[in-house]
């Protein structure tokens, strides 16, 4: 059946060849000047053109189908064909949730006229031909100046991946939807990855099936959409399409020389079902496009097999005497003499010592390391034993719809848009060993793989009325968002409780809330100049942010006795060996209700925003911002921008702007206890404590302030018509004041002091905070060249060249106060691993090289990126090993069967390239737990993916 109307298809593709004429026009903007490089595409097909130098345009088609025209910065235009020759004015948009790109509040202005960076994606394009499916991801591989990679061993961040532009801060770059501010995540980074320290949004909690285009501004922007904007902008544009359904359906697999513990084969399997349709509504354009997507991921492990010591001579005593039907929960020195005469490979003499010795010298004898013997008695391989390094299990949905509704034929406007996800993921923590006081063997004789099972909702809704008020246009709105991260730690335990603990924990969580108000007035005057824009506004912001607690047996330390622990001097549950038994659950104790919290704050702004070209060929712009925020105080920065005209082709711009990032409510408020593992692979169970503690007192931590920055950068564009190519470069200098970073790990003296206490009661055995330790400066270049080549009506050919270079390194000394100079803790205030996270953990380098070629039906895609080289971030430099650059390259190959149906496969890194590994000689394998730099990421370690996807287009 599917043969016969294929076949039926090629005929009447066959039929409609015949009757094609060549049709040909002239494209001009608005005012009636020729438009170079407009894209001209019949409707429905791979067929399509662009216009040169003169706007002239010639393509084969049939009477009755239609034209597509579209521009970067124009309304798109379709046209009936009904005639050989058909001229076409293009209208620029007007308005900012439309076509304006981010960056500019007056009319829209092309990537190379801008004054400022901005680099313009088209999603719907992309995510035909990418292997990537996730929003992160496909940003990582198409934007050179942005970072993305999913993180290990890292607790809630494996869950949610932490992204920045231009090496800054996740939390120094705002995200817009339609050019609305969105909420950040709720989750705050403290565990060793990129961005230790910081919030960012949760950019995978938007499917790409809802996303139109993706604007990238690479400059800062406080001045004009207010806090977090230091490095830059991402302007998310949904959906408007109505009359199409499209659906894509994706799956893939690691197909990898290391899969499997390093055994070769398939593993991270992944299935995406991604479907978006519009729906008209009114006469006047207005509309409902509804979106959504599923995905379902299964874990991959590159870890290949654990070197380090498994059991000592009591667990073969345990394992023995639990054959035997003995309780091992309290076994004593005659039970523990008995058994050992029947451990096959202890000797004679070894018995014999074991039969005459007391408890303390039973300690003595028994920490003997037996792995590999122990291995062989329980017909056991060390690679049981290894840990997950590698992505998080995950399955998850979204949804977002995204409407507008004009009511009258003047512009006036209601419009909305809105989203849900919701996503489980699973991953696992270190693998807790039978010979550790963490493992409670009677429980889990083998020792156990802790997991952290996350469950993290997303919702948020945004409504507006836009129009004309005499000539002015007005737009109000509203948008809420709130991001909720709750864990379940299951397969663990809580070894102070010893037999009494459960398995699984109801460990809390936490959330973020964000309301924003808007008035956003604008005005274009013709008249003025050579054309002049004024817009001002005001802005209104609520946020909340709550810590709730888990269940008590998920963060409290016992006795022996079954007491709570809550002074340093009372004795934990120990283990044989006379090891305090950590308490709370593993691998994430939970909050307590000393944690809770609920903490609120709000903020007013105003802004004025200037842009007039004063001649043809010169812009200026200016931007200024007011804002008061009710727990720091007030702020003001500006923008100065400018573009000049050399040529109708070449253009040279500049910036200058200061900027400024308040703190987050989770940066000023979040306290817990973490296991955090150490260099050395050691567990540290650490206490964060907020700025306002009575910890940070005891050790002059000051409160934290906002981060202040300043700006400059200078660029030149051009294009070559004749030769449909473009070109932009952009240097540029961020220098960023008392910047948060998170502390080292500071210890009491243990000797009952008050800060002895404090931790004892955080169930802690260090204290690390949020402060404003550092100063940073930052510098690069961007460059970007497009590049379209036609080579009759069926083959066209697009190629992207990208590149960023860029380097962060700290400035000045560390800005520890008087008590922690005196007390020798500046070090500590600001450790050298933070300031390699800060400079070296991700790639200062990135070059991008696309191309894309339609010849016909067929579509290919190939792609090469470069990564430079990153550095491990360890405390001791000579642990410090450096791992070159890589080139990693995905290649597609796309069919469109019929008009409706187009068959994808392909790969992601098809040469199945890994990062250098981890040389033994640096100290930082962790006895095999890591042959590939678990905080240095470039590009991640899962080796080569293959996928195939279904692409489904009804009209």
């Amino acid at each position: 059946m599917i043969k016969n109307y294929l076949v039926v298809c090629f005929l009447l593709l066959g039929v409609l060849a015949f009757g094609q004429e060549q049709i040909s026009g002239t494209v001009v903007d608005d005012q009636s000047q020729p438009l170079p490089g407009v894209s001209v595409a019949i409707k429905g097909t791979n067929q399509g053109t662009v216009t040169d130098f003169d706007g002239n345009y010639s393509i084969s088609a049939s009477l009755g189908q239609t034209l597509v025209f579209t521009f970067v910065g124009f309304d798109p235009r379709e046209v009936l064909i009904d005639q050989t020759t058909i001229d076409v004015q293009m209208v620029a948009g007007t308005n900012l949730g439309e076509v304006v790109l981010v960056g500019s509040r007056s009319r829209s202005r092309t990537v190379v006229e801008s004054a400022v960076p901005v680099d313009v994606l088209d999603i719907q394009e992309i995510q035909t031909a990418v292997p990537q499916v996730n929003l992160n991801q496909m940003l990582n591989y198409v934007a050179p100046s942005f970072s993305s990679n999913t993180q290990t061993i890292a607790d809630g961040t494996d869950h949610i991946d932490p992204a920045s532009l231009r090496g800054l801060g996740p939390d120094q770059v705002l995200v817009l939807i339609n050019g609305k501010r969105r909420h950040n995540s709720s989750l705050i980074n403290v565990n060793g990855s990129f961005g230790r320290g910081s919030v960012g949004t949760d950019l995978n909690a938007i499917p790409a099936a809802a996303i139109q285009r993706i604007e990238v501004l690479r400059d800062g922007a406080a001045a004009q959409y207010g806090s977090d904007a230091i490095a830059g902008v991402i302007n998310i544009v949904l959906n408007e399409e109505v009359g199409e359904l499209n659906l894509n359906v994706t799956s893939g697999a690691n197909f990898s020389k290391n899969a499997n513990k390093q055994t070769g084969g398939i593993d991270g399997e992944t299935v995406n079902v991604a479907a978006s349709y519009g729906i008209a509504l009114g006469e006047n354009g207005g509309f409902v496009n509804f979106s959504g997507d599923f995905d379902y991921r299964e874990p991959y492990n590159r870890m290949g097999e654990w070197e380090g010591s498994i059991f000592n001579a009591y667990n073969a005593i345990e394992r023995v005497a639990a054959n035997n039907g003995a309780d091992i929960s309290n076994l004593s020195d005659s039970q523990i003499q008995e058994f050992a005469q029947q451990v096959s490979y202890f000797d004679s003499d070894f018995q014999n010592d074991i039969a005459s010795a007391d408890r303390s010298g039973l300690q003595d004898l028994l920490s003997m390391n037996v792995t590999e013997a122990e291995l062989d008695a329980r017909g056991q391989q060390r690679s049981d034993y290894n840990m997950r390094v590698g992505q998080s299990a995950l399955r998850g949905g979204r949804f977002f719809a995204n409407l507008s509704l004009p009511l009258d034929d003047n512009g006036t406007e209601i419009y909305s848009f809105a989203g849900i996800s919701s996503r489980r993921g699973e991953s696992a923590g270190f693998y807790r060993l039978p010979n550790q006081s963490r493992t409670y063997t009677p429980i889990y004789i083998n020792g156990f793989l802790p997991r952290i099972n996350s469950k993290i909702k997303d919702q948020s809704l945004a409504a507006g009325i836009k129009g004309m008020v005499g000539d002015w246009n007005v737009d109000f709105s509203n948008t809420y968002g709130q991001n909720r991260f709750d864990y379940l730690i299951s397969n663990t335990s809580n070894a102070s409780l010893e037999g009494a603990s459960p398995t699984s924990f109801d460990a809390g969580g936490f959330s973020f809330a964000q309301n924003t108000t808007n008035l956003d007035i604008s005005q274009y005057f013709d008249d003025v100049f050579s054309g002049f824009n004024i817009a001002f506004g005001a802005e209104h912001r609520w946020e909340k942010y709550e810590i709730t607690a888990g269940e008590k047996a998920s963060y409290e330390q016992y006795t022996e006795n079954g007491d709570v622990i809550t002074n340093a001097s009372q004795i934990p549950a120990q283990d044989f060996f006379g090891n305090s038994r950590a308490g709370g659950s593993q691998v994430f104790p939970g909050f307590s209700p000393k944690n809770e919290i609920s903490r609120e704050r709000s903020s007013v702004a105003g802004y004025l925003d200037l842009e007039a070209d004063l001649t043809n060929k010169f812009l200026l712009t200016f931007a200024t911002r007011f804002e008061n925020y009710s727990d720091f105080g007030s702020t003001i920065n500006f923008k100065l921008a400018s573009r000049y005209k050399l040529s109708d082709n070449v253009n040279i711009r500049a910036a200058a702007n200061t900027g400024f990032r308040a703190p987050s409510l989770h940066q000023l408020n979040f306290n817990s206890t973490s296991t955090i593992f150490n260099d050395e692979g050691d567990p540290v169970e650490v206490g964060t404590f907020s700025n306002d503690s009575r910890a940070a007192q005891l050790l002059g931590i000051p409160e934290l302030k906002e981060e202040t920055s300043r700006s400059l950068s200078v660029g030149l564009t051009a294009k070559i018509p004749d030769a449909n190519l473009t070109f932009t470069a952009d240097g540029y200098f961020v220098a960023i004041d008392d910047r948060v970073v998170y502390t080292g790990q500071f210890r009491g003296p243990g000797t009952g002091t008050e800060l002895d206490q404090l931790l004892s009661q955080a169930n802690a055995t260090a204290a690390a905070f949020f402060a404003n330790a550092i100063d940073t400066e930052s510098k690069g270049i961007d460059a970007v060249i497009t590049h379209n080549a036609i080579f009759g009506d069926n083959f066209k050919l697009k190629s992207d060249l990208a590149a960023t270079f860029s380097k962060t390194k700290q400035v000045g000394d560390i800005q520890a106060s008087p008590e922690l100079e005196r007390a020798g803790l500046v070090d500590t205030y600001f450790p050298e691993d933070s300031r390699i996270y800060l400079e070296e953990a991700v790639p200062r380098t990135k070059v991008n090289l696309s191309n894309s070629l339609i010849a016909g039906k067929f579509n290919f895609f190939l792609r090469n990126v470069y990564f430079g080289k990153v550095t491990e971030a360890v405390s001791d430099p000579l642990r410090q090993q450096e791992f070159d650059g890589k080139v990693i390259t995905d290649l597609s190959i796309g069919f469109k069967a019929t008009n409706a149906l187009t068959l994808t496969i392909g790969s992601n890194n098809i040469f199945d390239i890994y990062p250098d590994a981890a040389d033994p000689a640096f100290g930082n394998r962790s006895d095999g737990r890591f042959d590939w730099s678990r905080s240095a990421q470039q590009f991640g370690f899962s080796g080569r993916f293959l996928f195939a996807r279904l692409s489904i287009n009804l009209q």
